[in-house]
């Protein structure tokens, strides 16, 4: 169904349409809730009183939460690329790949740090970054964690969660819509959107 705002239409994307209740096994988020998410893990993170210089985030599940506390908190952010869902359509963890470089919006890493991504799973990642990153950029004085959804199997406890979900259900986001979505199809919907 299109939304039309400041003059242009808008396609609300709803792929799959399999919006299962939650259960066990399966977390299913709108995006609002998604929104609602972050802006819990923003006052929990306030509400610590833990002052920090800088975010980094981990691309690509924590690129939206970074985006958003670092315009709250008005802090650099800093995108630090990983890689570790390949196999199986994205479903099941690979190896760990590590970008070599961070991109930052201003000057270099260091201060207090908070590493922000989407969730912590099996923690493998969080792990492995907290460590490339203290020993990657000596001027870190203190680094500490912050995610929306913190598993029961992790074996590492994030700073900062709103969630924690000890049964390790599968968390449908909402932007895998864009995951199977391609062009030709996009491009359909919004023809069928504009034609009514």
């Amino acid at each position: 169904m299109p939304r039309t705002g400041s003059g242009a239409t808008f396609l609300s994307i709803r792929i799959n349409n399999d919006m299962s209740e939650d259960n066990d096994k399966h977390l299913w988020v709108s995006w609002d809730k998604y929104h609602h998410l972050i802006e819990q893990l923003a006052l929990t993170v306030h509400q610590s009183g833990w002052k920090f210089d800088q975010i980094v985030c981990l691309a690509r599940g924590g690129v939206r939460v970074g985006d958003v506390l670092s315009r709250i908190f008005d802090v650099p952010l800093g995108i630090l690329a990983t890689s570790s869902y390949r196999e199986a359509a994205g479903t099941e963890q690979g190896a760990l790949d590590i970008a070599q470089f961070i991109t930052i919006t201003r000057g270099s890493l260091g201060g207090n740090v908070l590493l922000v991504d989407d969730m912590v799973d099996t923690g493998n990642t969080f792990d492995k970054v907290h460590q490339h990153l203290l020993s990657q950029f000596s001027a870190i004085t203190e680094m500490r964690t912050a995610v929306l959804w913190f598993k029961g199997h992790s074996k590492v406890v994030p700073d900062y969660y709103v969630d924690k979900l000890p049964t390790n259900p599968w968390i449908h986001q909402p932007f895998e819509d864009y995951d199977t979505l391609r062009p030709f199809q996009l491009e359909a919907w919004i023809r069928k959107g504009e034609a009514g």
